[in-house]
């Protein structure tokens, strides 16, 4: 059966997740702020829920309509036939958002919603209308979202968001999430001949997921999604897309990653996160200050290569999210940091610099010259800048 999907995105990342989208080999029919819909079968719901790193979560589209009053909300999605997705005992639940809407009161568009649903499925199994719902089966998020009173109704396939893979065992203070650092990756020009440095690494997570992207260690393969008890895909798919993206899996490939934090804690922390994501063996973790990074402290093995410490190679890239300082006091310090920074890459032109930070002024105060490219992204709910400064192209292999 095919199936309109969703793959919602944090702002500023959408053409990331179209690109991903489409590398699986789904045709995307739209694409618009947070959101990238395509088609596809049962597979397509199981590859991209294994698959997507960037994406937030994948949702099945049940339905589109104007809602003006509740009572258009409640015949919209009653309208629904939600017998072809769920069995009498779905346990299901909504969660709904309001924007420039007239039916803002978001508890009461759930109830409606919610009792909608209900009616359908008594009706659709032929159970008395006041016969109450046992809700023990499979669970079902049904997703509504408002939006200038159009209705858009949705199934969450996904569960827990999708920057959970399951290996972040061990935690700092303000970690990025891992779609965030996917993302930032795929946006660099590293690929799996270059060095990577990550100079303020915190849990590993930027690391990490530069390590599973060139290793193809599909984002999800150490997880379970909420679709996986729905009838209508069947367990042999899901069997047959693990067994698949397990096979390939690129297991020996060397590659030249090294990640430091001046906190030992994160660097144990982060230890931990990358063995449990199958990828301690091609990541250096050291610590370090920055300033033992750039002055050439860090030790000479980076995974597989040698070649002396990670500061002194060309054609370097680092890839990182430094520390914000959202606390008073703290700008100025950090801002001193951040200049060390831009004095590292200066001294170096074959270095490529990607970071991430909510201080708009990096460029000046710390680069003394405009990015090459910069683009505004969420981390969390903090407003950041991603800027992108590109060195020198090494010379053809």
């Amino acid at each position: 059966m095919r199936y309109e999907l969703i793959a919602t995105a944090t702002f500023g990342l959408e053409a990331v997740v179209k690109r991903e989208v489409e590398a699986l080999g789904y045709r995307v029919t739209r694409s618009e702020d947070g959101r990238i819909t395509f088609t596809g079968n049962e597979e397509a719901i199981v590859r991209a829920n294994l698959w997507l790193r960037s994406a937030d979560r994948v949702y099945l589209k049940l339905a589109e309509f104007d809602a003006f009053e509740f009572e258009d909300l409640y015949q919209g999605v009653r309208a629904i036939p939600f017998e072809e997705y769920m069995t009498a005992d779905a346990a299901f639940a909504t969660d709904a958002v309001s924007v420039r809407s007239k039916l803002h009161a978001v508890p009461s568009v759930q109830a409606v919603c919610e009792k909608a649903l209900a009616d359908r499925l008594r009706e659709a199994y032929a159970l008395p209308a006041a016969a109450r719902l046992s809700k023990t089966g499979a669970k079902y998020r049904l997703r509504i979202s408002l939006q200038k009173d159009r209705a858009l109704i949705t199934l969450d396939t996904s569960g827990a968001g999708l920057h959970k893979r399951g290996y972040r065992t061990a935690n700092v203070d303000a970690p990025i999430k891992e779609t965030l650092a996917a993302a930032m990756v795929s946006l660099s020009f590293w690929n799996e001949n270059r060095l990577l440095c990550d100079p303020f690494c915190g849990s590993g997570t930027i690391a990490i997921e530069a390590a599973m992207q060139a290793r193809n260690i599909a984002p999800g393969l150490g997880r379970r999604f909420v679709s996986e008890e729905w009838h209508i895909i069947d367990p042999l798919v899901w069997k047959t897309e693990r067994n698949a993206a397990y096979a390939a899996v690129r297991h020996d490939l060397p590659l030249h990653i090294h990640a430091s934090d001046i906190d030992k804690r994160a660097i144990e922390a982060a230890r931990e996160n990358a063995a449990e994501a199958g990828v301690e063996d091609c990541i250096q973790f050291e610590s370090l200050s920055f300033s033992g990074f750039s002055s050439g402290s860090a030790s000479g093995s980076v995974g597989s290569a040698g070649g002396g410490p990670p500061a002194e190679r060309d054609f370097g890239i680092v890839i990182t999210n430094p520390p914000y300082g959202e606390r008073i006091g703290e700008t100025e310090k950090l801002r001193g940091l951040y200049r060390q920074v831009g004095a590292f890459m200066r001294e170096r032109p074959t270095w490529s610099l990607y970071l991430i930070t909510t201080d708009k002024h990096f460029e000046a105060a710390a680069m003394g010259r405009p990015a090459d490219r910069r683009r505004k992204l969420y981390n969390g709910r903090l407003e950041t800048t991603f800027y992108q400064y590109y060195g020198e192209k090494p010379p053809r292999m």
